[in-house]
């Protein structure tokens, strides 16, 4: 073996841009969500300027968090995990700049655009085709960096974190070009090639398949690997693991109709959704339990790994989150959660409490690596960073989920002579102080990643810089990657 092959190293710069970036837009799309959680109790707050109105704002704050700072994250591990299970560094340093300017281009773009109303109208596909042009173009570029790099790997096995990666790249860039096909009728403005009911099943076909490969596969690749890697411990079953990628790949797609119950949409393919979304429950969970029982033998690390804990709890809010999407995805328990702030308590136990805790148990436990460090700068930080936005999830999560079920029984009261029992705006009195609850949970969520950002800042001064990682040859790999 050559000398210029022993003196390799992974390309550490565009994971940590990445990281960086992460915590970055963490703290806008988080300060933004807080922002619209206080417009709903003081509806003042939009300063009756347009660009400052809810419905500017919100997509903002969810294309914010599931693409700039959801987006950022799995960038960066993906990038991070390929390398150190495959032995190689990425195949291009160029191409993985283009990858890290491109998409925060991207973001940057929708963060001015959205706030002036040049929108799409279509949940989580808000951009307009020429953010969804480079997007496109971007995403691309990271799929030939992230396969190419697995094509060039020193070792036959693909470790199962990488099925993850792989699946969630080629399913969200089908996903983002089939349905943001459009025709431009100007800079900023295109009409859908499609129309109607196919129009909304395209869109829902989308819409939860972002949430199912984006949110959920891409965060199961981390599971795979951060939570064997923190706990010291191989994953409890590794074919478990490949039974649970099989099996949720192939079930995921058909989920999408549950969106759409009581609508124009054909019964059959509503009851498609549904029927599809139950049987999701048995490989959600089933791999939730592969990761927790991981930590089988070690469980005393919960009582001195804060990062262990990030991990972990991230499992349980998944295991809430995946019962409780196919419980309301059934026609008789949606009709009584559809368009209540159950759903957006559903949303949020998943995302903040699933997503984002895997996303910061996962970055601490990689920033310091990156820097040739043993742990961050502060462990005690990160552990008041862990029981704050617990702490805040379950607020915010609780108060809309008493918010949404209170709000679904009102709406359907009826009198003996068929008359509503209770108008909309007795039913806005009535979920008025849980508005309250939901904005101090997002108070609690963005306070913490503040802590983090202070944390990691600090981190990086104590190192003075990216440490040079030589590439560990497969017979010599040892805990360091």
């Amino acid at each position: 073996m050559s000398s210029a092959t022993l003196q390799e190293t992974y390309n550490t710069k565009v994971v940590h841009q990445f990281a960086v970036a992460t915590v970055v837009w963490g703290i806008i799309g988080m300060a933004v969500g807080v922002w619209l959680s206080a417009q709903l109790y003081w509806p003042a707050l939009n300063f009756d300027l347009p660009w400052l109105t809810y419905s500017r704002l919100r997509p903002l704050h969810t294309n914010g968090m599931i693409f700039a700072f959801g987006g950022s994250v799995l960038f960066a591990t993906s990038l991070y995990v390929v390398q150190r299970t495959c032995h190689v560094r990425l195949i291009s340093d160029k191409l993985a700049s283009f990858v890290f300017w491109g998409w925060q281009a991207s973001m940057l773009g929708a963060v001015i655009t959205l706030p002036l109303g040049i929108t799409q109208s279509k949940e989580y596909a808000e951009l307009e085709w020429p953010l969804d042009l480079l997007i496109a173009v971007v995403w691309v570029a990271y799929g030939w960096l992230f396969f190419g790099t697995i094509v060039k790997r020193r070792v036959k096995h693909i470790y199962v974190a990488n099925w993850f990666f792989g699946a969630y790249v080629i399913a969200v860039a089908l996903l983002h070009i089939v349905n943001n096909i459009v025709m431009p009728a100007e800079l900023w403005k295109s009409y859908s090639v499609y129309s109607g009911a196919v129009d909304a099943m395209a869109q829902w076909w989308y819409g939860h398949n972002g949430v199912a490969f984006l949110l959920t596969v891409g965060y199961l690749a981390m599971m795979y690997y951060f939570v064997p890697k923190q706990a010291g411990r191989p994953v409890y079953s590794y074919r478990l693991s490949i039974v649970h990628f099989w099996a949720l790949i192939s079930i995921y797609m058909w989920a999408g109709p549950h969106h759409l119950h009581y609508t124009a949409l054909p019964d059959w393919a509503q009851s498609l959704g549904m029927v599809f979304s139950v049987i999701l429950l048995a490989p959600s969970w089933g791999g939730a339990i592969n990761g927790i029982l991981t930590l089988s033998g070690v469980w005393h690390k919960l009582r001195t790994d804060p990062i262990l804990k990030f991990l972990i709890v991230s499992l349980s809010f998944y295991m809430i989150a995946t019962f409780e999407g196919p419980m309301l995805s059934i026609k008789t328990v949606n009709s009584l959660s559809h368009y209540t702030d159950w759903t957006v308590g559903h949303v949020h136990a998943g995302t903040l409490g699933w997503v984002a805790m895997i996303s910061i148990g996962s970055l601490y436990a990689l920033y310091p690596r990156l820097l040739g460090l043993s742990q961050m700068y502060s462990i005690k930080l990160i552990d008041a960073h862990f029981w704050l936005h617990t702490i805040g999830v379950v607020f915010y999560a609780v108060s809309m989920w008493i918010a949404g079920v209170t709000q679904g029984l009102m709406w359907r009261a009826t009198n003996t002579d068929g008359t509503l029992t209770y108008s909309f705006v007795e039913s806005l009195v009535a979920t008025y102080p849980y508005y309250l609850g939901r904005l101090l949970g997002g108070l609690m969520v963005l306070t913490g990643m503040l802590m983090m950002a202070w944390n990691v800042w600090r981190t990086w001064q104590q190192a003075q810089g990216l440490a040079s990682q030589p590439v560990m040859m497969p017979a010599t790999a040892d805990a360091r990657a």
